[in-house]
């Protein structure tokens, strides 16, 4: 995922979890903010340390962005995002694991097919 679609500090993340609307299933939690201002979104992963060692935490971090990355063009613009990872997440593949945020997506109505 290119540096100018991740949220990096923590007052985006912050200003997310404090006015954004979330969704979540037994995988992944989605927060986001709607950005009018911008058109491209901005995508952050957070992992708790409860989810494994560090390693463990960056393999999940990376997949995630992986994932958002591959499907930039479906994803809806103007919209600050921040994935939350679930223990359910951890004995996934790659492809559930992608099958499963694009479901969080899909439900929040943050995809550009679902927001018509």
């Amino acid at each position: 995922m290119h540096k100018s679609l991740r949220l990096r500090n923590r007052a985006d993340f912050s200003r997310v979890y404090r006015h954004g609307k979330s969704f979540a299933n037994h995988q992944f939690v989605v927060y986001w903010f709607n950005r009018k201002q911008v058109e491209r979104f901005r995508a952050g992963v957070s992992v708790s340390k409860k989810i494994g060692n560090a390693v463990v935490r960056n393999r999940m971090r990376r997949l995630v962005k992986e994932i958002v990355r591959h499907h930039e063009a479906e994803i809806a613009g103007g919209l600050d995002m921040v994935f939350i990872v679930r223990k359910g997440a951890l004995d996934m593949s790659y492809a559930e694991l992608e099958k499963s945020v694009l479901h969080v997506l899909r439900k929040a109505k943050l995809l550009k097919a679902s927001r018509k």
